[in-house]
Order: structure tokens, then C-alpha cells, then sequence
């Protein structure tokens, strides 16, 4: 019975690692379409890879926030940055936002949540409300002050009924606003921010051409 039960779970094992396989690249394809999909949906019209080109930007709390640029030739049109809030009903937000280079925050796109269903999860369209201005972020200022409900006297109104939701959404947009803002101080001030790997694009940069040097 033992040598029975062993084989059995080898077999299993096997071909659990066999599906993991199978499945890897699938998903990681769906997970890099679902960010670009994201990305060119909350930036200016773009010709570049914001990708290929994005950076970590500190937000002033030990952690940072992944950036991505969007340019248009050579010239800077937006920036779209990876934002998230642990402070969420159930656990952390995660959202992508764009900002064009006037300080107005273009749209953002909701890339992971476990809200409730019909009360927190209507963040993923509540804050891009045109028809009413007073809970959509949509075209926002944000050099004008900080994002915040209504209830804590700012100027948003809260999902109904989900108040904790809408006050993570509003963290999260506003830690993105904080990487944008210094990434546009950076690139006023010529400074290179750091990319997705941890170094200087010019670090980078020279890095690629020393492994070029060796082939």
C-alpha cells in the first residue's frame, strides 16, 4: 500500500509540474498584454516600448513605484505608474495611472483587487464618472493638493457604502502622483532614474556596451 500511495504521488507530482510548465508562458504573455493594455490606456498616444523603458522611483516611505514613460519621437507625453495601497477592505489595490506632463491625471486602469463585489469593485469605473464631477479623478490637478474624500474634507465623493475602498484608491493615486512628480523633476533636472533592474539608464547603458565589447 505504501509503494501504491508513492507512485501515485510521484505520478501527480509529475504531471503537476508537466501543466506548470505547459501554462508558465501563457500566463506570463497575458500578464505582459494586460500591462501594456493598461499602459496605452492611460497615457497620451505613445511610439515608444514604456516597458522596456520604465524605472523604480522612490516614494518617500521605503518603498517605490515602478514608471513607465510614454514618449512621442523623443519628447516625453506622459507617464503611466504602478501604484497600490495595502489599505484596501480586503487587502491591496493595485492600479495603473496616467498622468500627461500638466499634473492632470489622464485615467487610470484597476489591475488587481479583492473588494467586494457591487460596493468596493465599482472603483473600476466610480472615479472616471463624467457625468459627475465630484467622484471622478478624471482630469484632476494634482499639483493643486492631495486627493481625498469628501468626508475627510476633500473634494472626491466616496463609493457609497464603501468608504475604506475609495480612501485606499485615493492613497494609491496619490503615491503615484508623488513618483510622476519626481520623475518630471529628474528629467527637468537631467538626472538618469533609476530602471526596472535597480541601476541608472546610463548605467545601463554602459553596461550593454561592455557586453557588447565581449561577443
Amino acid at each position: 500500500m505504501f509503494l501504491s500511495l508513492s507512485i501515485i504521488c510521484l505520478t501527480v507530482a509529475v504531471l503537476l509540474a508537466q501543466v506548470n510548465k505547459m501554462t508558465a508562458k501563457p500566463i506570463a504573455d497575458a500578464k505582459a498584454m494586460k500591462l501594456q493594455n493598461a499602459i496605452s490606456e492611460v497615457v497620451p498616444a505613445f511610439d515608444n516600448d514604456p516597458v522596456a523603458e520604465a524605472y523604480r522611483m522612490p516614494v518617500g516611505t521605503g518603498d517605490s513605484l515602478l514608471v513607465y514613460p510614454a514618449k512621442k519621437g523623443d519628447k516625453v507625453v506622459g507617464y503611466a505608474v504602478n501604484s497600490s495601497s495595502n489599505n484596501g477592505f480586503s487587502g491591496e489595490i493595485q492600479i495603473m495611472i496616467g498622468f500627461d506632463m500638466e499634473d492632470r491625471l489622464i485615467n487610470y486602469a484597476v489591475l488587481q483587487h479583492a473588494e467586494t463585489p457591487g460596493l468596493g469593485s465599482k472603483m473600476t469605473d466610480w472615479f472616471k464618472n463624467k457625468e459627475k464631477p465630484s467622484q471622478s479623478v478624471i482630469g484632476r490637478d494634482l499639483s493643486q493638493g492631495a486627493l481625498a474624500v469628501s468626508k475627510d474634507g476633500g473634494e472626491v465623493d466616496a463609493i457609497t457604502a464603501s468608504t475604506i475602498t475609495s480612501r485606499a484608491f485615493l492613497e494609491a493615486v496619490n503615491r503615484a502622483y508623488q513618483a510622476y512628480s519626481e520623475s518630471r523633476e529628474n528629467a527637468y533636472s537631467g538626472a538618469s532614474p533609476k530602471n526596472a533592474a535597480g541601476k541608472s539608464n546610463d548605467e545601463a547603458g554602459e553596461i550593454k556596451k561592455e557586453d557588447n565589447s565581449h561577443e
